[in-house]
């Protein structure tokens, strides 16, 4: 069995118009992604930068994720993203007449002095959020067993964050990697920005097919002069040549490497630096035929993003046993190193829905904000 390389995401079919739609916001993309480029490469000419001529099917794909998505975003995500994403601080508006009620100390002594009566000092939260989508668009995201791809999974996911940030007056940027930072949009306001940052996503055709996740934080902390929200939405897989095709599983598509994350590596020691000085959420992408190994016998496969070759014989219990061992144990080190690390995972399955995960991650970083 081969696992194909997809070259782009699957065209989705156009939805029907809604009311209060995007449709001129996206107008307005189109023409200008025809009329000059809008994005730009970090590596030079390297990547497919989804600059002029943008396919009608991507803005399709646009269109209808933004629709399929708005509704999360509007009635529960907007208001769960603004409670647990705090503002720098607080900022001066105004001050207005004390009433009973109200905490005593935010009366503002030389006001009321002045004119012989309570006032209060009243502030409004300094939100002004930078927030940056790491998108890991490496060949491995190219593969799903249960309808479908990992890569689409993310752009979804990437698109509920962007408008649920916009929503809020934040600044949102992205970086597009593989072993490479192929693709960088800095951080701006706007729901027409945040459309185009999902097309970017959905258009963009990496040249490179490995994974390096060191290389794109280390890029994003050089990049961010402030503190900020930093998304990392990837598989987290770490390839590695199997030593003995007769009794290793494969690892590019399923992951059975646990030294990538392990104490001391250079992973561990880039992931420990930017998560004291950014906000880290690392959003695990994963597929089931990733986990266990199915029963085929003899079966030819290639590792998506070495191009690697190997027989495995999946008919042998011994090997599908080792396969599952050092799946779970290579998810289960990462899980570690997040524990250990203090930064915030949330696990998300392409046979399952994504909203779980992602509510579950907010109410779980509200409760803690509220001890």
């Amino acid at each position: 069995m081969r696992l194909p390389l997809a070259d782009r995401l699957r065209a989705l079919l156009r939805p029907p118009a809604a009311p209060g739609s995007s449709d001129a916001d996206l107008a307005a993309l189109d023409a200008a992604s025809a009329k000059k480029p809008t994005a730009h490469s970090a590596t030079g000419s390297r990547g497919a930068a989804p600059s002029g001529g943008v396919p009608r099917e991507v803005l399709r794909q646009v269109r209808l994720i933004e629709l399929r998505t708005r509704g999360w975003v509007e009635s529960l995500f907007g208001g769960e993203y603004h409670s647990i994403f705090k503002g720098q601080g607080m900022e001066f508006m105004e001050v207005r007449e004390y009433q009973p009620g109200d905490d005593i100390r935010n009366i503002d002594w030389n006001v009321t002095a002045r004119i012989g009566m309570p006032f209060l000092k009243k502030h409004v939260e300094e939100r002004e959020l930078t927030v940056l989508l790491a998108i890991d668009l490496s060949a491995s995201g190219q593969f799903g067993t249960r309808g479908r791809f990992k890569a689409e999974l993310a752009a979804e996911i990437a698109a509920v964050l962007a408008l649920s940030a916009v929503r809020n007056n934040d600044r949102v940027g992205l970086l597009i990697f593989t072993d490479q930072v192929e693709h960088f949009v800095p951080p701006r306001k706007g729901q027409r920005h945040a459309l185009r940052l999902i097309r970017d996503v959905l258009a963009f055709r990496p040249r490179s097919t490995g994974t390096d996740i060191d290389h794109a934080l280390d890029y994003a902390g050089r990049v961010l002069r402030h503190r900020a929200i930093i998304f990392v939405l990837s598989d987290f897989l770490h390839p590695a040549p199997p030593a003995n095709i007769a009794t290793a599983a494969p690892t590019g598509s399923g992951g059975a490497n646990t030294s990538g994350f392990g104490v001391g590596t250079p992973f561990e020691r880039t992931l420990r630096l930017i998560a004291r000085r950014h906000d880290l959420v690392a959003i695990t992408i994963t597929d089931a035929a990733e986990e266990v190994l199915p029963d085929a016998g003899l079966l030819a496969v290639v590792d998506p993003e070495t191009g690697q070759e190997w027989v495995a014989d999946t008919g042998s219990p011994g090997l599908r046993t080792l396969y599952t061992r050092d799946a779970a144990a290579a998810r289960e080190a990462l899980r570690r190193l997040f524990r250990r690390l203090g930064v915030d995972e949330i696990e998300v399955r392409t046979d399952a829905s994504y909203i779980t995960p992602l509510l579950g991650f907010f109410r779980k970083r509200d409760r803690q904000l509220k001890r």
